[in-house]
C-alpha cells in the first residue's frame, strides 16, 4: 500500500470538508519559525514520517514561542527515523481538547467489503485497550458502493457512548471519512486522535492513510511518486528509477533503499520474490546487512539490469555487491551479465561481488563474467543453480574480509568513450547506439555481426550499419549489449551504446559525483 505523509492526509481530508487544524510544512528552522507566528501560538510541530508513537519518540514538541520553534525544528530535522532522515516538518495550531477518540475505515481479510470503525478514546494501541476493556471499539460494515449512511454512523456512535450535540458531529465526520476513503481508493484511513474541542467541534488531529498500489495511478491528486509501500518518503534515486521503470516494462526493475543499519552493507540484486528473499536471509546470517533492495526478473532486457547495477552502486558506502535470486529462472541469464559488466567497467565496480545467475544460459553468463572482469583489482566470483545462495554469501563473506573496498581506479569501460571520426548511429527504444566506421573499416573479426542475436546489423563498405528498413532494423534491436561486449573483447572499441537514466547525472552532481 502507498502511504501519504500527514500533511497531505489531512489535505484531503479537508478537500471533503473534514476539519483539520491549521497548519503549514516547512523544511528548515526559519521557516517553521515563520510558519509559527502566522498560525499564532501555541503550536505543535511533528515530524512528518511513517512512524506512529511520534510523541514517545521525541518527534512532537509543543511550542509557546519563536524561539522554541527553532530550537524544536533544529532537533526533529534531519533525525533518522528508519533508517533515514527527518526533512519536514507540520507546525500546526495547538487544540484545545475536551475529549480524544480513534475512528477509522478500513479493508480487512474477514469482510468481503469496507469497515468502519469508532472507538471512545484514542492514541496508540486502540485495539488492545478494547481487548483488555479499557475501550469500547464499535465496527460496522458499509456498502462499497452507496458509502456509509449517517444512521449507520449514529450506530456506532451511540455503542460508544456518545450523545447529544457530540452525537450528531461524530456521525457527520464518520460519513464524511467514509466518502473520502471510497473516492480516493484507500485501503486504509485512521484519523488518531479524532479530536473533540472544549468549543464542542471535532478535527482530525492525526491522519494515517494508505491508498490500494494499483489505484494510485487513477488520483494524481495525492502526489503518489511511487505507488509501493516503502516505509519512508521516497528518496531521490528511488524515484529516478521508478519514473524510469514507469517507461519500460520489459521485466522488473524494483528500487528500494534500506537503512542498513550496520557496519557490513551490501549492495543488494536480486531476481523474483522468493528467491531474493532466501538470498538476503543468507546475507544476514552472515552478518550482513542490506543496503538496499533491488529486483531485476521476468525477463528484464541487459540495459534495465545495467541501470539496476547502476543504481545499486550510486548509493556508495558497501562492502560488497551481491547478486542473487532464484535459482531456475528461465529468463536468459547472460542478458544480465552483459548488463551488469556494463555497468561494472564504467562505475567502476570497486568493492568484491559475488553473483548467482541460475537459470536459462547460466554457463555462458558465467562465461561473460568471468571473461570480461577478470582484471578488476576487486575478485568478481560467478555461480549457478547449483550453487546455494548460502553457499554465495559465504563465498562473499570471504571476498569482503581479504579484500575491503578499493580506491577509486582508471577503468576501461566496454563502450568506446572518443569522439568518433566517423559515427554511424541510430536510436534504439531507450537509447543511442554510435558506431565509429573509422574503426570498423581495420577490423576482420566483424563480432558485432556475429553477435547481433536480432540480425539486424549487415556490413556495407566495410563497416556495419542496419539493413534495410533501417527504421525497422533499429526497432528490433532488444538492447541486449552483445555488440559492445564483442566489439570490446575482440579489441576494437568501435560501438558505444548510451543508455541514459534521465535524472541519474543530476543526482549524482548533487551528490558531488560518483
Amino acid at each position: 500500500m502507498a502511504k501519504l505523509l500527514e500533511h497531505k492526509a489531512k489535505e484531503i481530508l479537508a478537500r471533503f470538508g473534514i476539519p483539520v487544524p491549521r497548519g503549514e510544512i516547512a523544511a528548515d528552522a526559519d521557516e517553521a519559525a515563520a510558519a509559527a507566528e502566522r498560525i499564532g501560538f501555541p503550536v505543535v510541530l511533528k515530524a512528518q514520517a511513517f512512524v506512529t508513537g511520534r510523541a514517545g519518540k521525541g518527534l512532537i514538541h509543543f511550542c509557546d514561542s519563536s524561539a522554541e520553534v527553532r530550537d524544536a525544528a533544529s532537533d526533529v530535522l534531519g533525525r533518522t527515523v528508519g533508517g533515514f532522515p527527518v526533512e519536514t516538518i507540520l507546525i500546526e495550531e495547538k487544540l484545545r481538547i475536551a475529549s480524544e477518540l480513534f475512528a477509522a475505515c478500513m479493508v480487512t481479510d474477514e469482510i468481503p467489503g469496507p469497515l468502519a470503525l469508532l472507538a471512545d478514546r484514542g492514541g496508540s494501541g486502540v485495539e488492545q485497550m478494547a481487548r483488555d476493556g479499557k475501550a469500547t471499539l464499535a465496527s460496522r460494515p458499509f456498502d462499497a458502493t452507496t458509502g456509509l449512511k449517517l444512521y449507520e454512523a449514529r450506530s456506532l456512535a451511540v455503542e460508544c457512548g456518545i450523545t447529544g450535540k457530540q452525537l450528531s458531529a461524530v456521525s457527520g465526520f464518520l460519513v464524511r471519512l467514509a466518502k473520502v476513503f471510497l473516492t480516493e481508493e484507500a485501503r486504509s484511513l485512521e484519523v488518531n486522535p479524532l479530536v473533540m474541542t472544549e468549543g464542542g467541534k471535532v478535527f482530525a488531529a492525526d491522519c494515517h492513510f494508505s491508498v490500494d498500489d494499483y489505484a494510485a495511478g487513477r488520483h494524481p491528486e495525492l502526489g503518489i511518486e511511487i505507488a509501493r509501500e516503502i516505509g519512508h518518503p521516497p528518496t531521490e534515486l528511488e524515484k529516478i528509477a521508478a519514473a524510469y521503470e514507469a517507461t519500460d516494462h520489459r521485466g522488473t526493475f524494483y528500487f528500494l533503499e534500506l537503512s542498513a543499519e550496520g557496519d557490513r552493507p551490501v549492495g543488494f540484486h536480486g531476481a523474483g520474490g522468493g528467491g531474493s528473499m532466501m538470498s538476503m536471509d543468507a546475507l544476514v546470517r552472515h552478518g550482513f546487512t542490506a543496503k538496499n533492495f533491488c529486483d531485476t526478473s521476468g525477463n528484464p532486457s541487459a540495459a534495465k539490469v545495467y541501470r539496476a547495477s547502476k543504481h545499486i552502486l550510486a548509493q556508495g558506502g558497501i562492502v560488497g555487491y551481491f547478486a542473487s535470486g532464484s535459482g531456475v529462472a528461465s529468463q536468459e541469464q547472460f542478458h544480465s551479465a552483459r548488463g551488469m559488466v556494463k555497468a561494472f567497467r564504467e562505475w567502476p565496480l570497486n568493492v568484491p561481488a559475488v553473483i548467482r545467475l541460475g537459470g536459462n544460459k547460466e554457463e555462458l553468463a558465467i562465461e561473460i563474467l568471468g571473461k570480461f572482469l577478470s582484471d578488476l583489482p576487486v575478485p568478481v566470483e560467478a555461480y549457478g543453480k547449483d550453487d546455494s545462495a548460502a553457499f554465495c554469501a559465504e563465498r562473499l563473506d570471504a571476498l569482503v574480509k581479504e579484500h575491503p573496498p578499493v580506491e577509486p581506479y582508471d577503468c576501461i569501460p566496454t563502450a568506446r568513450t572518443e569522439v568518433a571520426k566517423d559515427e554511424y548511429a541510430f536510436d534504439v527504444r531507450t537509447g543511442t547506439i554510435s558506431i565509429d566506421h573509422a574503426i570498423c573499416r581495420n577490423c576482420e573479426s566483424r563480432p558485432c555481426i556475429e553477435s547481433c542475436h536480432a540480425e539486424i546489423l549487415e556490413i556495407a563498405n566495410s563497416a556495419p550499419r542496419l539493413k534495410e528498413p533501417a527504421e525497422e532494423s533499429a526497432h528490433r534491436c532488444t538492447e541486449c549489449l552483445a555488440c559492445e561486449l564483442a566489439c570490446y573483447g575482440a579489441g576494437m572499441r568501435s560501438i558505444a551504446i548510451n543508455l541514459p537514466i534521465p535524472g541519474f547525472d543530476e543526482y549524482l552532481a548533487k551528490r558531488g559525483g560518483q
